[in-house]
């Protein structure tokens, strides 16, 4: 069998999430309802941060993108995948796979980059309070958001650009529900160890430095609240922790999918559906959560619309 540089498979037959119909059931009946109830929820916090006035700081500006970036990102996988539910033979195009799976690196690294940014938002607040509002300027707040969009960009072109590359002529079936790089590799007729390699150099390093960068910045912040008073100290150790906190449900199985060799494991799946449906559509909530302006200017807004 040939094995050139041209693609003669034009569609990928997806396993799905799992063979058994109730543990599909199930999983359809847990994914929906989260999907219904949090979804209008990261909309509801981007209507709120931009119609408040008030929330205006560079916090809410990049929380407002952050949830921006989670719904469209919580948009590539979860529609298809409930819609393939009740598909017997589930089934997606070559350019739809490629296209799923660049828009999964794009913002889902443009998301990383986001958490690198606020990160270095919270260490100025915290840690240089009088020269915050002089480096975190609305220029530089824009300049940062095109950064992020470049970045994801330029990360996800490299990704995709290694598998237009490869040649894909026999076995079609990927074991997953979704498309994502380590799966299509296996697929090529040709031998990928040197794009492996390149695949867990790019996506798997990138990864590990952002997740250890964050969590040596927030080591810093916290370090350096030990001197301030209890009110100042609470506020900012409450803040670091919610940033930890979406820090391990973002990298975590980031790391897991990308930092390893590109073999399947029983758990691929279950950590696919939270990286991919759960975490992202969490993060926004989370931060909202513990975030008490933007409670209070949800719940004003909502009050005014009872009212209306």
């Amino acid at each position: 069998m040939e094995t050139e540089n041209s693609t003669v498979v034009t569609e990928f037959i997806l396993y799905g999430l799992t063979q058994s119909q109730d543990a599909q059931l199930l999983v359809f009946v847990l994914v929906l309802i989260f999907y219904l109830i949090i979804l209008p929820g990261n909309f509801l916090i981007i209507f709120t941060i931009r119609s408040d006035p008030g929330l205006n700081a560079p916090l809410y500006f990049f929380l407002g993108n952050l949830a921006f970036l989670d719904v469209s990102y919580s948009f590539i996988v979860a529609p298809r995948m409930l819609v393939d539910f009740f598909s017997e033979k589930k089934v997606i195009s070559y350019r739809c796979c490629i296209t799923q799976l660049f828009f999964l690196h794009f913002l889902g690294v443009g998301e990383m980059f986001l958490l690198v940014v606020m990160a270095f938002d919270r260490y100025t607040a915290i840690c240089r309070p009088l020269h915050y509002s002089t480096i975190m300027n609305s220029r530089v707040c824009y300049a940062l958001l095109l950064a992020l969009w470049v970045g994801g960009f330029a990360h996800s072109i490299v990704q995709v650009a290694l598998i237009l590359h490869l040649p894909f002529c026999g076995p079609n079936r990927l074991d997953n529900f979704f498309c994502d790089v380590p799966q299509v590799i296996k697929l090529a007729c040709t031998d990928t160890f040197v794009v492996e390699l390149l695949m867990v150099s790019n996506s798997g390093l990138l990864t590990v430095l952002c997740f250890l960068g964050l969590l040596s910045s927030y080591a810093v912040i916290l370090c350096r609240v030990q001197g301030q008073s209890s009110e100042g100290k609470k506020k900012a150790v409450s803040t670091c922790t919610t940033h930890i906190i979406i820090v391990f449900l973002m990298f975590g199985p980031a790391i897991f999918i990308y930092t390893r060799p590109f073999r399947a494991l029983p758990a691929d799946k279950v950590v696919a559906v939270f990286h991919t449906v759960i975490f992202p559509l969490m993060n926004p909530v989370i931060y909202t959560l513990r975030n008490r302006e933007v409670k209070a200017s949800m719940r004003k807004l909502l009050s005014q619309c009872n009212i209306c």
